[in-house]
């Protein structure tokens, strides 16, 4: 432990986590309506006063239209005194003590007497202001983000604060990937419906910020026990043509971590990467019209895996797998924004998305006991997925500001036509074998969500229904003695219907404030095998009503230090990929398989959070602790029923109770006008239990997990600086420590990456150099221990990264 402190004081002082700016809520509105008390009579043209609370000095003021009501805007967060006054009339005094969390406060009907009342004082109060906007949620502007400027929206989250990634590439917060991202506050094709995808190839030019919510209210689905990742795009909101366009060029994997195993391909390496962006931009008083578009074409290396396997018989096997990956995708996305009324507007948008990539490998196997080659596999895998998002939003503000409603609809189609041929040479066989998975996917989502703000507070309440259908066809073409397993039957259908229904309240005070909500969801779900599949006896169905809560509640210490309390139950579902019955075969003695009769998870969440701020930095606390119950993750297993090859079996399982305890801080501080210094520790201990299970692929057997617990940590340190002539430059360090992981562990990492900006064209353009995982250290090491074996893989994939662009407003 003294080492692994040690090291981490190294990477520290080294000076690197682009925490990015947090954004809040700091402006609000004030609206009301003003009556005579007697009568009820509307009152125009009364003054309505805002004054300091400290110096009630006038900081702004309107009067009541023919209506009686009034609405300021803009009004920056604080303590207030607001007079409502008319001739004749007593004064009414308001207190406001906003710090943010409601955008727009309703103080209702107002009466106003002839004769003296004592109206008394209503607090009202607020809490997405900058002082805890970390409490809830963090948000992170991508204009900071120099180390990673140019790359994925991947390589942008490397250094926010609690994320990790796993061997796929998936976003861990505080030790887990079970995270939801959405697009604008919207699940989408390009993340994936409540699981996480593709994020390594999705372009984060277009980009404006990310936020991390880690404990999401009811308004927000149920699944993503570790938190929700929001990808908010850019929208530009200034009148006429306008638009940005951007390029930048980049060399992936510049050195190798590990000499590639004796083939005739190895792995890429000098990859070069282009990445083409351009929008437009055309607003007019009723109309917005916008197209967002971004490219990539790259040569990369996802995954390079070395798996070392030393069985109990004594033999050891070494293998490497590189995916040679040639790449094209392309986004494109555009609608209109239509201002139906002062009080209505509609947007209607769609988005296409494409990408082709091929694949090419040849895999060596290594007796490492004779230094003999005894086995050459050879696969190339072609895959085109493509999606066709459709959309429409709606929504109508009521007279009162702070009173919404909107609806919102959305149809995906999504294809993937994937085709592996694998070549096999060995002292057993040389034979073709070829597969194809075509599968087509229907995802139809229909929502409405209703908005009231209060006096003191808001309501919010929604209904939705999610319903997805996604069929697949496999094809195989044998060869002579083929490897690929027999009876798996050409098709399966998977189809999920959710039903939910939710109501939040917020409550608010000036010393405190609670929000709680309750969402409900039905879901069901169906798994159909052709009958031909000889590996589970029968089709999965089942469905399951679920109520899952939150709750927070916040104390205020003093306008600089707040304390929350949150509780949340969240549920983690497996998706069409987890449970696919048909093998990857990209590692012949080493295949990755779904299973059809996976099971949610759920979890019980905990945390305690405190924010403390001052003129120029602030610190972020939170201890928190998850209780898992039927976690699901891949299960190392050997499948001895072909006794001419060593086959481990990577399968999906249900593995019973595990729990996630651990501590974030954030601090940041302004050392100096032109240093900004931000860093972040997350120390967690994963608990898992003892577990022992049946896996029925390819035919039944017991697998066992051992009892263990583990301490690990993540850390995290960057420094910013404003450089003369226009530059910036930011250099980050993160360094993960060793943790445990089912049947074994992962063990510590680290990087340092590099950016530097320069504002040129009057800040009208920008130029930037990058430099990610610089020094070629952030590669997976596992370590892992099977029933009959064990195994050291380690994953070398493409983190060294070296971009150069540029980008241009119009």
């Amino acid at each position: 432990m003294h080492h692994l402190l040690i090291k981490d004081f190294i990477v520290l002082f080294i000076g690197i986590i682009s925490i990015g700016g947090a954004m809040a809520q700091n402006t609000i509105s004030l609206t009301g309506k003003v009556v005579e008390g007697t009568t009820g009579q509307i009152l125009p043209f009364v003054t309505v006063s805002v004054k300091s609370a400290e110096t009630l000095s006038l900081i702004t003021g309107t009067i009541t239209d023919d209506s009686g009501r009034f609405n300021l805007t803009d009004l920056p967060t604080g303590n207030y005194s607001v007079d409502i006054s008319y001739i004749g009339f007593e004064t009414v005094q308001r207190s406001i003590a906003s710090t943010g969390i409601n955008p727009i406060f309703d103080l209702g009907t107002i009466e106003l007497s002839e004769s003296a009342q004592n109206l008394g004082e209503v607090a009202i109060t607020a809490r997405r202001a900058t002082v805890d906007a970390d409490l809830d949620k963090k948000s992170f502007s991508l204009d900071q983000n120099l180390a990673q400027a140019g790359g994925s929206v991947l390589d942008a989250m490397r250094t926010m604060p609690g994320v990790a990634f796993d061997q796929e590439g998936k976003i861990v917060l505080r030790g887990s990937d079970k995270v939801v991202v959405l697009i604008n506050g919207k699940q989408s094709s390009l993340t994936g419906f409540g699981n996480q995808k593709g994020l390594s190839n999705i372009p984060a030019a277009n980009i404006e910020r990310i936020e991390i919510i880690n404990n999401p209210s009811a308004k927000y689905d149920a699944n993503g026990f570790a938190g929700i990742v929001n990808i908010i795009y850019k929208k530009n909101k200034e009148e006429g043509l306008n638009g940005e366009v951007g390029l930048s060029f980049g060399l992936g994997t510049l050195s190798k971590r590990r000499k590639d195993t004796p083939t005739d391909f190895g792995s890429y390496s000098v990859n070069p990467k282009l990445i083409p962006s351009f929008n437009l931009n055309y607003r007019t008083e009723k109309l917005n019209y916008f197209l967002l578009t971004e490219f990539i074409f790259q040569e990369a290396l996802p995954n390079n895996e070395f798996t070392t396997r030393f069985y109990d018989d004594g033999r050891n096997i070494l293998s490497q797998v590189p995916e040679n990956r040639r790449q094209f995708r392309s986004i494109i996305t555009g609608g209109i924004d239509y201002a139906i009324s002062d009080n209505d507007a509609l947007t209607v948008s769609a988005m296409f998305d494409r990408e082709k990539h091929i694949d090419t490998s040849q895999v060596a196997f290594i007796d490492l006991n004779t230094a003999t080659r005894n086995r050459l596999y050879t696969w190339q895998e072609e895959e085109v997925t493509s999606f066709i998002n459709l959309a429409t939003a709606y929504k109508h503000n009521f007279e009162e500001p702070g009173h919404s409603f909107s609806a919102n609809a959305q149809y995906t189609r999504g294809l993937e036509d994937e085709s592996y041929f694998l070549n096999d040479s060995s002292a057993i066989r040389i034979g073709k074998d070829m597969t194809n998975i075509r599968a087509i996917e229907h995802t139809t989502s229909l929502s409405a969500d209703y908005e009231q703000a209060l006096s003191d507070g808001r309501i919010e309440a929604g209904l939705k229904g999610r319903f997805r259908s996604l069929p697949v066809d496999y094809t195989i073409n044998r060869g002579n003695q083929s490897i690929i397993y027999p009876n798996l039957g050409d098709f399966s259908k998977w189809t999920e219907n959710l039903y939910a229904a939710y109501a939040n309240y917020v409550l608010e005070r000036e010393g405190y404030d609670i929000e709680a909500g309750l969402r409900a969801e039905e879901v069901s779900v169906s798994y159909t095998l052709d009958p031909q599949n000889i590996y589970y006896d029968s089709n999965d169905s089942y469905d399951y009503f679920e109520l899952y809560p939150s709750m927070r509640f916040t104390y205020k210490l003093n306008t600089k230090n707040r304390i929350s309390l949150f509780y949340n139950r969240r549920v983690d579902r497996p998706g069409e990929p987890e449970l696919r019955i048909f093998p990857k075969y990209d590692d012949p003695e080493l295949l990755k398989v779904g299973n059809p009769y996976l099971r949610p998870q759920f979890t019980n969440s905990i945390e305690v959070a405190h924010r403390y701020s001052w003129s120029s930095g602030s610190l972020f606390s939170a201890f928190y602790t998850r209780y898992i119950d039927g976690a699901f993750q891949r299960i190392f297993s050997i499948d001895d029923s072909n006794p001419q090859y060593d086959i481990v079996n990577r399968i999906y399982q249900n593995t019973g109770k595990s729990s996630n305890t651990g501590i974030e801080i954030l601090f940041s501080q302004d050392i100096a006008e032109y240093w900004q210094l931000t860093s972040s520790a997350n120390i967690y201990s994963n608990g898992i239990d003892a577990f022992e299970g049946t896996l029925l692929f390819p035919y039944e057997r017991t697998f066992f997990i051992n009892k263990s617990t583990a301490t690990a940590g993540d850390f995290k340190i960057s420094n910013t600086l404003q450089l003369p002539w226009d530059l910036e430059a930011q250099l980050t360090g993160i360094w993960f420590s060793k943790r445990n992981i089912p049947q074994g562990e992962e063990l510590a990492r680290s990087s340092v990456d590099f950016g530097l900006k320069k504002s040129v064209f009057g800040q009208k353009g920008e130029v930037f150099l990058s430099g990610t995982d610089i020094l070629n250290r952030f590669g997976l090491r596992q370590r892992l221990n099977g029933e009959g074996f064990t195994a050291r893989y380690n994953n070398y994939y493409e983190t060294q990264v070296f971009r150069a662009g540029f980008t241009y407003k119009f």
